[in-house]
């Protein structure tokens, strides 16, 4: 939904509720003035009757009701009165305003907050569901009045064929676990299964079960036969009996007092009740302003966080409206900003780690040729010159993945003959493979011409320098890993939309688990190797990269002790 236009509705909003709530406050007013203050408006019995209800059945316990009792007479007007089954008044509202108690009124009504045992969905075997619920609802039934006796807020759930179960309101409080702990112990009772189960003993027709399944030794099956009905709502009564010890008592409501007049009708209260849709208006109002500003407020905030280098920072977003898409756009940036301080992190790190070592190595030999531990000779001198080419090696390739990766790597596009790209590829790497006893070879299916003018090689649009440098990364590994008298092919084929390279060799294959990361810079399928066999473990980075850069993607698939299949794709060119 357009934000105009959300915006436009809780205008309205507050209009149509200012003018209700006038309406009604207004009768309500009147009403109130005109009836006798001694009877309880029905609206108004059912309202209490609830939230006490409702208190009795969350809580466990009339502990603390006072406040809620307060909160209604503050709510309705009206006078309350709460007693107990025993004569014991747990609450009366002019007590509580510090006045002498009227004499009752004549409205009243019971609050009962027992639950009762849907004994129907207990199954067949009802008995020894009753006794489970029984023994269930006294464990929760402590542990919610502890927990009310403490002061935690508690949250209802239905738990055991729909019996209320509590918790605590926040859990994750470091200060609630104690309480929670001390408050399962007194929860905890002992023998209530056992006492569970000889309640429900009355009412079986068939031989005593326990809350286990098992019977007790020496308990004699009832004799006296009842029909299904008769035992289902002894078992009711068994549960309701079960838990009396540990719910609240039923209570009985007065509402009003005795012999109190009627009054006439007041302005008073119904300039309070204008003042009051005064207030309405100006908290609508707020309302909407916070509605507006609050996420701009957070965008700001965010905004901050990232001036400050917190990268990390996001705006959360909810809705489809305008200020949504902003916050879109927003997080959007952020990632771009987050992703480019990472790769330049991770450049960083991988430089550090990867030449720490070998300029270590040229740094030692450096000074013992200085300090005359060894004497300088052609074959020393020409072993550091290879370890410094094969540093500025790795240095040109990092360079090479860092532009491909921020997307600064140059590339000339043309129109390429894949065929031609392959052949080329196979005559620069021919006399290495021949060195190593592994034939190279190329096939090349020809693609279907659009026009009808027969069948011709696939055709792509791709930097040919960086394809063959992909391509003569992945010959080269695959020399590596093929023994003497394997082969390794380039094969070519395509549709109308793209172009398929594979480079498949018969070598050492790449285990399974190593495959996810085939194509992280620095990893090496074989650890063993060095950089002098193993090469420095960004060619199939830099490969992915440049392959990704063109609009295709780069798959592999291997087999351990078959080989191993490199499988390239791209746009095609329509001829």
């Amino acid at each position: 939904m357009s934000f105009r236009l959300r915006l436009l509705l809780l205008v309205v909003l507050v209009a149509v509720t200012a003018t209700v709530a006038t309406a009604w406050l207004t009768l309500r007013q009147a009403s109130q003035q005109v009836l006798d203050s001694a009877a309880a408006d029905q609206t108004q019995i059912d309202l209490v009757t609830d939230h006490l209800t409702r208190y009795g059945q969350e809580h466990g316990t009339w502990t603390g009701v006072v406040d809620l009792v307060r909160e209604l007479r503050t709510r309705t007007g009206q006078r309350i009165h709460v007693v107990a089954e025993s004569g014991v008044v747990l609450v009366d509202t002019d007590t509580e305003e510090g006045r002498s108690a009227r004499p009752l009124g004549s409205s009243s009504t019971i609050v009962d907050p027992r639950p009762t045992l849907p004994v129907t969905l207990a199954g067949p075997d009802a008995a020894k569901a009753t006794a489970k619920a029984i023994t269930e609802y006294r464990h929760t039934a402590r542990y919610a009045a502890c927990l009310t006796a403490q002061g935690v807020s508690l949250d209802r759930s239905s738990g055991y064929l729909g019996l209320p179960q509590f918790a605590p309101a926040e859990q994750g409080l470091p200060e609630l676990k104690e309480t929670m702990v001390a408050c399962k112990q007194v929860a905890a009772v002992p023998g209530d299964d056992v006492e569970a189960s000889r309640q429900v003993q009355s009412c079986l027709t068939a031989s005593p079960v326990t809350i286990d399944g098992r019977t007790p030794p020496g308990q004699p099956a009832p004799s006296t036969p009842a029909t299904r009905e008769d035992e289902l709502r002894c078992l009711a009564g068994a549960f309701t009996e079960g838990i009396r010890d540990v719910t609240p008592v039923p209570v009985r409501i007065y509402f009003g007092a005795r012999g109190e007049a009627a009054r006439p009708v007041a302005t008073g209260p119904l300039l309070a009740a204008a003042a009051g849709i005064a207030l309405v208006v100006i908290l609508g109002t707020a309302l909407v302003s916070h509605r507006v500003l609050r996420p701009i407020r957070t965008l700001t905030t965010v905004a901050q966080h990232l001036g400050r280098g917190d990268l990390s920072s996001r705006v959360p977003v909810h809705g489809n409206d305008e200020l949504a898409h902003l916050g879109r756009s927003f997080n959007r940036m952020a990632d771009s900003l987050q992703r480019g301080e990472e790769r330049q992190r991770r450049l960083v790190a991988d430089v550090a780690h990867e030449l720490r070592t070998p300029l270590a190595n040229l740094r030692g030999y450096l000074e013992a040729l200085a300090d005359g531990v060894i004497a300088p000779d052609p074959e020393l001198f020409a072993s550091l010159h290879e370890e410094a080419v094969l540093q500025q090696r790795i240095v040109d390739d990092l360079q090479d993945l860092a532009l491909a990766e921020a997307g600064r790597l140059a590339y000339h596009r043309v129109a390429v003959d894949v065929a031609e790209l392959l052949e080329t590829c196979r005559t620069a790497h021919r006399a290495r493979a021949e060195a190593a006893g592994v034939t190279l070879t190329v096939q090349v299916e020809p693609q279907p011409a659009v026009s009808g003018g027969g069948a011709a090689p696939p055709l792509v649009s791709v930097d040919p320098d960086r394809l063959r440098q992909v391509l003569g990364n992945l010959i080269t590994n695959a020399v590596r890993a093929t023994a003497p008298g394997g082969s390794i092919s380039l094969h070519a084929t395509g549709t109308a939309a793209a172009a398929v390279i594979r480079v498949a060799d018969t070598g050492t294959g790449i285990e399974p688990s190593a495959l996810p990361h085939i194509f992280d810079r620095f990893w090496r399928a074989d650890p063993a190797r060095g950089r002098q066999t193993g090469g420095g473990g960004l060619g199939l980075a830099i490969a992915r990269q440049i392959v990704t850069d063109h609009g295709g993607t780069i798959t592999v698939a291997s087999q351990v002790d078959v080989g191993t299949t490199f499988t390239i794709t791209l746009p095609a060119l329509v001829r």
